[in-house]
């Protein structure tokens, strides 16, 4: 094997490296957003939020006012590149479920974050609305909850 073999190679070689640098930062990152969606959760799990229409049966809610939570989480490109085997294979892809996944108990915990300021305790009528981003070489989904914020009684 020659020189040129290995400068011929050199693209395999960049992309397997970038593919495997795009994995690793990738994991870590999504591992440190679950890390912190987690505590989030947990500090914000005395805001109540329901998807049903009306207030529950008990509840003395005065007040309402419209709360809302959107975010833009963009697929790596690891994700990204196997997808496109899956594209052509078929088949679920757990990279992009994760994807929607944090982005949709993200935008709730926005949604629970803009209730608390407000000073309300229970939201009611949590809807999702997601949208696809388009134009960037990169898959991003952009996702909405709203919902209705109730001023309880303590």
């Amino acid at each position: 094997m020659n020189a040129n073999f290995w400068f011929e190679t050199l693209n395999l070689w960049l992309l397997l490296a970038l593919l495997v640098v795009g994995y690793g930062v990738g994991r870590w990152q999504e591992r440190r957003h679950y890390r912190s969606l987690r505590l989030r959760e947990l500090s914000l799990r005395h805001v109540v939020a329901l998807n049903t229409r009306y207030v529950p049966e008990g509840v003395d809610a005065s007040g309402a006012q419209l709360v809302s939570g959107s975010v833009v989480i963009s697929s790596d490109y690891f994700k990204t590149f196997v997808a496109g085997f899956r594209a052509f294979f078929g088949g679920r892809f757990r990279g992009y479920e994760t994807l929607l996944e944090r982005a949709r108990r993200e935008a709730l915990l926005r949604l629970k974050q803009e209730a608390q300021a407000a000073g309300a305790t229970l939201v009611i009528g949590v809807r999702f609305q997601s949208t696809t981003i388009a134009g960037s070489s990169t898959p991003s989904v952009e996702i909405m909850a709203f919902g209705t914020a109730l001023h309880t009684a303590p």
